[in-house]
């Protein structure tokens, strides 16, 4: 018999990624790119199945954006998954100095 407590609130990430299928789901790759997307499935690498997928592409000439029916995401080129957001974020950069020193 274990007596290893577990606690019901923790979840682990695969666990919270199964939770989002049928969902919309927002990417950050670890290019310049954002992807947009209802979840289908996944697998232990996390490569994902996506439909009604915009990407969205920051480039030297602004933000492309390019709309796809359905992709396969390569899992390996994922850097945060954000579930239940619709649109890319707008990330900002804020530095807080102390001129006490």
């Amino acid at each position: 018999m274990s007596s290893v407590a577990t606690n019901p609130s923790s979840i682990l990430p695969l666990e919270l990624v199964d939770k989002c299928i049928g969902s919309r789901i927002h990417i950050i790759m670890k290019s310049d790119k954002e992807i947009v997307g209802t979840l289908l499935g996944f697998d232990d690498f996390v490569n994902m199945v996506l439909e009604d997928v915009t990407e969205f592409e920051n480039t030297s000439e602004g933000r492309r954006v390019t709309k796809l029916d359905q992709i396969l995401l390569n899992g390996n080129n994922i850097a945060m998954l954000v579930p239940g957001s619709e649109y890319p974020f707008k990330i900002q950069l804020v530095v807080y100095c102390d001129d006490s020193v």
